[in-house]
């Protein structure tokens, strides 16, 4: 069923096929493109990416096409963009990923293929991102306090976190400002409906009014 339209028993390839195959290459990179555009926030630069990938992946595959010395020049070439790459968010990672997979199928000649695999995953991932399931617990969250180097933190914040959580744990501490103030970093779970700035009041009470940051995990920032 999801058969290469390519011809085998051919040394070369023709070029009703080749128009078939980057035609479907740029119009499923549209799709995987608007599909990233209203499930994450993006730049139009990166959208360009995408829908031109696949058809630029199929290219790559095709100027291969079995040719051993073509694919080690080829496997070079990837390896100088990859180091200057900036790392992307995880959302980012799969709709590049998505796009490559559509740019190797095509570029095999598995146009069906490429399509219904295509359709099921943007399927998927406009159900998982409209829906909750697969949602993590809103009240997780990270904080961030900086403290002066004379302060005892070991209990200094026991009676904030037992009336505004229901978990606060210590998972990192280091210096800051050449070792006079000290950067401590809690993995805390919020009771149900806290007041975060109360909360963020009664810390800052307590560590001489310096910063404090509370974040999302997936967000989380420097201070």
């Amino acid at each position: 069923m999801f058969s290469s339209i390519f011809n085998t028993t051919s040394t070369g390839l023709d070029i009703a096929t080749a128009l078939i195959c980057a035609s479907v290459a740029l119009i499923l990179g549209i799709a995987i493109a608007i599909t990233h555009m209203k499930t994450s926030q993006t730049t139009k630069g990166f959208l360009i990416t995408l829908a031109v990938l696949p058809l630029l992946v199929m290219a790559v595959m095709i100027m291969i096409n079995g040719n051993l010395g073509t694919s080690i020049a080829i496997l070079g070439a990837f390896s100088l963009i990859r180091f200057r790459s900036i790392q992307g968010r995880a959302k980012d990672l799969l709709s590049v990923f998505f796009a490559m997979m559509v740019g190797l199928a095509l570029g095999m000649g598995h146009i069906l293929f490429a399509t219904v695999i295509s359709v099921i995953a943007i399927v998927a991932i406009v159900i998982l991102t409209y829906t909750h399931f697969l949602e993590p617990n809103q009240n997780e969250r990270v904080l961030k306090i900086i403290i002066p180097e004379d302060l005892d933190y070991d209990e200094t914040f026991d009676d904030i976190f037992e009336k505004y959580t229901s978990r606060a744990r210590l998972i990192r501490m280091k210096t800051v400002n050449m070792g006079s103030l000290y950067k401590l970093t809690y993995d805390v779970k919020l009771k149900a409906s806290v007041n975060e700035k109360e909360f963020l009041d009664e810390i800052r009470i307590r560590n001489s009014n310096l910063k404090v940051l509370l974040s999302e995990p997936c967000c989380e920032e420097e201070i």
